[in-house]
């Protein structure tokens, strides 16, 4: 035995040992008799490729044999006669029986075929391996099965609703003053994910023995002991009266009253608590008792100005902690006194916010004069109330409409002389215009910007001339913006004939300089003809002249106190026409009577 070793980079070569060259020599005959007699069992179990394999079963249906065709159509007919006979599910004492058909099953027997040829395929003496390991171990294919999913989700939530019964948790009831413990129940739960499966497999099966549905237990968390603890606790409770306290002030609650007030432990609750319709009903109307609502800072003015009002913070009752401190004084031995509980409530607008707006004086003022009916008055003091202590932010746009909303009965307007559609008539709301025309000039003669005014549509003489503004809800308001930097508050103030609109804030020192046109007309007013039966036909008489159309404007321009110009704006006012009546006679004229005939004196003749 020799070694050779080759240049560097190549293989060693070594030569094989004797014993082992004998020992391949003698075992190649038995290798090759062991090959020939595994390759005569493959070739002799190879069986034909055309058909499936011995031993192989479709949704438990052995189909060996048969060719790919034969057990499809084996399998087909077979499903088609089960198509509409129902499979029977149960639980418990209940039963169901259920078509596939109504779930939309079906089962792809095609596909199941051809995962059986799957089962025994190979080339010759492997293919024969394979099948006989078939035929001794047996291979089982479960068809793919296609459902409905909605129609097995709909039949699940019946099966459900007849099935599921939900545990009962351990509670405590009153009997008069005495606690009841009523004991626990367990339920059950379809376990509809495994009920799901079952449905699916029975019905694409051929088999149609009864199929138990899967059902688990539903157990309650709380059971009698657990509650043993709350009953003594009611029962302490509901041993004497209760006092409640808020400062001097002392309310007894009886034995009677608490158990009412009193709600017992269930749905899972492991302690009593006060609650429930009768307690809610307590506790306001013992906040009604308790209550005192904040009151915002406010502003008072004066001859000398205006002063703020100091805020004063509200008191409520804080309903959970005194209802708490109610049933904590009711379960413990002791002095069963409970303190009433009351929270301090900010009020929106503090002191300090309202000195911080800067409302401290007059920034401008006018007063209009009015008369009439005593519903027009009125309408005046409602709507003049409605826009009083209005508080406008800087730089925000305050509208008359969105101020005192729709003039409807409701807020006590009344019927009054209006002008609608150009005609002097009456409407619900008369008189809310004089109050527009002087909210108008005080936000004119403050130099603010004027964003919305409209003219009345028929001339007003007691209106400062191109400076009235109506208005009509929704469609025509009057707006202005609050440019001054700080708050404006406004203010009216009625009077029995005259009405005082104010804006206070921090004065700007505005110079207003206002150039007024003359009053012209701009068309004779139309004429509206009578017939008068007074009158002799052809004859007419005026009764009124009219009024023609006018019109007028005013240049308003503002100055800052430095001189500089900040608005000039030109405010045009257009009125319509009022006609005027011309009677005109339609009497007929008196017909006149014939005079009688005149007759001569006969004279008789001279003899």
């Amino acid at each position: 035995m020799r070694f050779v070793d080759v240049e560097a980079g190549t293989p060693t070569i070594r030569a094989r040992p004797r014993w082992t060259r004998l020992l391949l020599l003698r075992g190649l005959p038995a290798v090759a008799l062991l090959g020939a007699v595994a390759l005569l069992i493959g070739l002799a179990f190879a069986g034909s490729p055309s058909k499936l394999a011995e031993g192989v079963r479709i949704a438990g249906i052995d189909v060996g044999g048969l060719t790919p065709r034969q057990a499809r159509t084996a399998l087909e007919r077979r499903a088609a006669v089960l198509a509409e006979t129902p499979v029977s599910v149960t639980a418990g004492q209940r039963t169901w029986k259920i078509r596939p058909a109504e779930l939309g099953v079906t089962v792809d027997w095609g596909a199941a075929v051809r995962a059986a040829e799957r089962q025994g395929e190979g080339f010759g003496p492997f293919r024969g391996f394979r099948r006989l390991d078939v035929r001794f171990f047996g291979a089982d294919v479960e068809p793919p099965t296609r459902v409905w999913s909605s129609a097995l989700s709909l039949e699940l939530d019946r099966l459900a609703g007849q099935i599921d019964r939900p545990h009962r948790e351990a509670s405590i009831r009153l009997q008069g003053l005495r606690p009841v413990i009523v004991p626990a129940q367990t339920g059950r739960v379809l376990d509809r994910e495994a009920a799901a499966s079952v449905l699916v497999r029975s019905l694409a099966s051929f088999e149609r023995a009864p199929v138990g549905l899967p059902v688990r237990l539903d157990s309650p968390r709380v059971t009698q002991l657990d509650l043993a603890p709350a009953a003594a606790e009611i029962r302490t409770a509901l041993s004497g009266p209760v006092r409640l306290q808020l400062g001097k002030t002392r309310w007894r609650l009886s034995r009677f009253k608490l158990v009412q007030l009193l709600e017992p432990p269930h749905g899972g609750a492991l302690r009593p608590k006060i609650a429930g319709p009768a307690a809610d009903d307590y506790f306001v109307a013992l906040g009604k008792l308790v209550d005192r609502p904040p009151v915002d800072a406010g502003f008072a003015v004066t001859s000398t100005g205006v002063s703020v009002v100091p805020a004063r913070p509200g008191l409520v009752l804080d309903v959970p902690a005194t209802a708490q401190a109610l049933l904590t004084a009711a379960i413990h031995p002791g002095p069963r006194l409970a303190q009433a509980v009351v929270a301090e409530q900010a009020p929106e607008r503090t002191t300090q916010a309202a000195r911080a707006m800067g409302v401290t004086s007059v920034v401008s003022s006018y007063e209009t004069y009015f008369g009439g009916v005593p519903n027009r008055i009125h309408n005046v003091q409602v709507v003049s109330h409605l826009v009083d202590e209005q508080l406008i932010p800087p730089a925000k746009e305050w509208s008359f409409n969105r101020a005192t909303g729709d003039r409807t009965a409701d807020k006590g307007f009344l019927t009054a002389p209006v002008i609608i559609n150009g005609e002097l008539s009456t409407g619900l709301g008369g008189g809310v215009c004089q109050v527009s025309t002087t909210v108008f000039n005080a936000a004119y003669e403050a130099g603010l910007k004027i964003t919305a005014r409209t003219n009345h549509a028929l001339y007003i003489s007691h209106y400062p001339l191109g400076r009235d503004a109506t208005v009509d809800y929704p469609s025509v308001d009057l707006r202005f913006v609050n440019d001054t930097g700080h708050w404006l508050l406004m203010r009216t103030f009625v009077g029995s004939s005259s009405l005082v609109v104010r804006l206070y804030g921090t004065p700007t020192h505005r110079r207003v300089e206002s150039v007024n046109q003359p009053l012209v007309a701009t068309g004779p007013p139309p004429v509206q003809k009578v017939p008068d039966p007074t009158l002799p036909k052809g004859k007419s008489e005026v009764e009124s002249s009219g009024v023609p159309s006018q019109a007028t404007s005013v240049e308003r321009k503002v100055y800052a106190p430095s001189g500089k110009l900040l608005y000039d704006d030109v405010f045009y006012s257009s009125y319509r026409a009022e006609p005027g009546t011309l009677r005109v006679g339609t009497k007929k004229p008196a017909k006149k009577k014939p005079k009688p005939p005149t007759t001569m004196p006969v004279i008789p003749p001279l003899p």
